[in-house]
């Protein structure tokens, strides 16, 4: 193998991860999509804990009514 062959090798295995940002570098827009995607999946959970907890309230008491 030449050198330029060897060369060439590592540059064509990492063509797909150029896009990536370099290990020592932080992307703001990556951070800031994660940050909005767990705000997303809070407030869905509470979303549903508090409907559950609202019907459990309201067939408690039209239980009770009776």
């Amino acid at each position: 193998m030449s050198t330029e062959q060897i060369l060439r090798e590592p540059a064509h295995e990492n063509e797909e991860t150029q896009t990536h940002v370099a290990p020592n570098k932080v992307d703001i827009n990556i951070l800031m999509e994660k940050v909005r995607t767990e705000k997303k999946k809070e407030k869905k959970e509470n979303l549903i804990f508090f409907s559950f907890i609202s019907s459990v309230i309201l067939i408690t008491i039209f239980i009770a009514s009776f």
